[in-house]
């Protein structure tokens, strides 16, 4: 006959208390991976279509600094100016030569998100119970997140079978030991999941965020606010390569009036 002890009892309730949590920390995680992935991709799309046309035009406004100074080549602020439009030129290509550079379209499986969901629950690090294998876990949740954020139905299949024969899993101890092993457990993921409420929160706070919701409740009305953005930019970037044409031939008169009255070539001057 056998007889439940109170601590077996008490200790049956941590147990089951420990996995409603870790079942909400995988599904947290996972939710998190996925906003991420999301704001990544939506912030590479955004680039791609707008900021390569902003790029173009952070180009042409710092060309016209450019020819502004050599106007007025005495006048620092100006110089200032054209330096500081040319960092940001320089800054905004990259950013777009970055973008075109990302063209991976994020959507997991079905099959993603359970293997994800699952060896999270197992592996997240705020399970471990000492340094070395909170270490051990970080790197393996950091192989998940990867994986699952790649697309890599494979790996994240590799990583779920080499972890389920792990020997680490293999734990005996006694009541009072997995007792207080429970309870860690439990206010480490608790703390974990307040992390993840504010990272999310941080998240939908930022611009990024509130572009992409816009963006997406505009496309439900049949709008594409990215295209309308693209379109302005390409009529600023016509109307700034005017005033850039207007400014090369005001100083091309410039030098050629120079270099005929008083036969000097000022072009290598500037």
């Amino acid at each position: 006959m056998n007889i439940t002890v109170p601590e077996e009892i008490e200790l049956g309730k941590k147990h089951r208390a420990l996995e409603r949590l870790k079942e909400t920390l995988a599904t947290r995680e996972e939710a998190m991976t996925e906003l991420r992935a999301e704001l990544e991709q939506f912030e590479a799309q955004y680039t791609m279509e707008v900021g390569r046309l902003y790029a173009d035009l952070d180009e042409i406004e710092a060309q016209i600094a450019e020819e502004e100074v050599k106007l007025v080549p005495d006048d620092e602020e100006i110089k200032k100016r054209a330096e500081e439009l040319r960092r940001r030129a320089e800054e905004s290509a990259a950013n777009a030569e970055a973008a075109e550079n990302c063209s991976f379209k994020w959507q997991p499986t079905s099959e993603a998100k359970k293997a994800y969901h699952n060896l999270a629950k197992i592996i997240h690090p705020d399970l471990a119970l000492d340094a070395r294998e909170k270490e051990k876990r970080h790197e393996l949740m950091a192989k998940l997140n990867d994986a699952y954020s790649a697309g890599d139905q494979n790996r994240l299949n590799k990583l779920v079978e080499d972890f389920r024969d792990s020997p680490d899993l293999i734990m005996g101890d006694a009541i009072g030991d997995q007792f207080v092993r429970a309870i860690r457990q439990i206010y480490q993921v608790k703390n974990r999941l307040k992390e993840l409420r504010e990272e999310r929160l941080k998240a939908e706070l930022s611009e990024l965020y509130v572009l992409r919701e816009k963006y997406q409740a505009e496309m439900l009305e049949g709008r594409n606010m990215i295209r309308q953005m693209s379109e302005r930019t390409k009529t600023l970037i016509k109307k700034a390569e005017r005033r850039l044409e207007n400014l090369r031939n005001v100083n091309l008169a410039q030098e050629e009036y120079v270099k005929e009255r008083f036969g000097m070539d000022i072009s290598a001057f500037r």
